[in-house]
């Protein structure tokens, strides 16, 4: 058994949060509720980048960065052809990137 939470839920937190400031939050992909892995499409001052749960240089959970450098829906779409578990959400909030990173990398 394993300490993290379901993947449903943390979408849903972050949906809520993002609500809660005035922001909005979508999910274009619905993946596992329990283990998938969740890829955050972050739009802040009109620029879309891509986010996701990994592990950084110590092996700790960290938020990664992996915005493709051109066509940011086929990158994603082709993700979830190889992963059908696999979320992927948007977030229109000021500090979308900070709230990604406090609600699933710190998971």
């Amino acid at each position: 058994m394993t300490d993290r939470l379901p993947s449903g839920l943390l979408v849903s937190a972050m949906l809520r949060r993002a609500n809660d400031v005035g922001g909005f939050g979508a999910v274009l992909a619905r993946g596992d509720p329990q283990g998938g892995a969740i890829l955050a499409v972050v739009v802040e001052d009109g620029a879309e980048r891509l986010f996701e749960r990994g592990l950084g240089p110590a092996g700790t959970p960290a938020l990664i960065e992996s915005t493709p450098a051109e066509d940011l829906t086929g990158y994603w779409h082709r993700r979830r052809q190889r992963d059908p578990d696999l979320w992927v959400i948007e977030l229109n909030v000021p500090g979308a990137q900070r709230l990604v990173a406090e609600t699933i990398a710190a998971n």
